[in-house]
C-alpha cells in the first residue's frame, strides 16, 4: 500500500485521543483491494517500494514468496501482510539486523511472544525519541523560514500548495 494511503487511512482512523484503535491497525493492512496473488510489480506497487527491494528482502529471509510454474515470483496474502510489516518498520529505522531477528522469533511460534514484545517496545521507544527529535528539527526550521518571512504552521505543510507570494499586495 502506497506510503501516502496508508497515512491518510492511518489518520483517519485516529480515535478521539489521537491513538488509533487495534481495529483500525488491523485494518491498515486489510488487503481487500488485493484480489488475489500478485506478480512482483504489482506487489512493489501495492507497498510503494522497488522490485529490487522485494527481491532483497526475500533474500535477506523477511518473507517467503511462492513461485508460478514459470519461476516467476507470485504474492500471496500472507507474504503481503508480511511485507506490509517489513516495509513499515524498515520506513521506521528498524535495522535489518533486528527485523530479521523479529521475523525469526514470528516463524518460531507463539513461544516467543515475550521477546518480541521486548524487540518492539524497544522499537517504538526508539521511535518516540526520533519523533521529538524531528519535531525540534522541525521547530528550528520553521523558525528560520520565519526569520525569511516565510509562512510556517500546518496550513503550508501540503507540498501541493505553490509557495507565497512576496512583495506588496496588489
Amino acid at each position: 500500500m502506497a506510503t501516502d494511503d496508508l497515512m491518510a487511512r492511518a489518520l483517519a482512523a485516529l480515535g478521539e485521543d489521537g491513538a488509533p484503535s487495534v481495529e483500525a491497525i488491523h485494518a491498515l493492512a486489510d488487503l481487500d483491494e488485493a484480489t488475489g496473488p500478485m506478480a512482483i510489480a504489482e506487489a512493489a506497487a501495492h507497498l510503494d517500494v522497488s522490485p529490487h527491494t522485494l527481491r532483497y528482502y526475500e533474500g535477506a529471509g523477511l518473507v517467503e514468496v511462492d513461485r508460478d510454474a514459470a519461476g516467476h515470483r507470485v504474492y500471496d496474502a500472507a507474504a503481503l501482510r508480511r511485507l506490509v510489516f517489513v516495509t513499515r518498520m524498515r520506513l521506521s529505522g528498524m535495522p535489518m539486523r533486528a527485523l530479521q531477528h523479529y521475523v525469526a522469533l514470528v516463524d518460531a511460534g507463539r513461544q516467543t511472544e515475550p521477546e518480541r514484545l521486548d524487540l518492539l517496545v524497544e522499537h517504538r521507544d526508539t521511535i518516540r525519541r526520533r519523533i521529538r527529535e524531528l519535531t525540534l528539527a522541525l521547530v528550528a526550521t520553521e523558525h528560520k523560514i520565519a526569520t525569511y518571512g516565510g509562512a510556517t504552521g500546518p496550513e503550508v505543510l501540503s507540498a501541493d500548495r505553490p509557495p507565497p507570494v512576496r512583495g506588496p499586495a496588489p
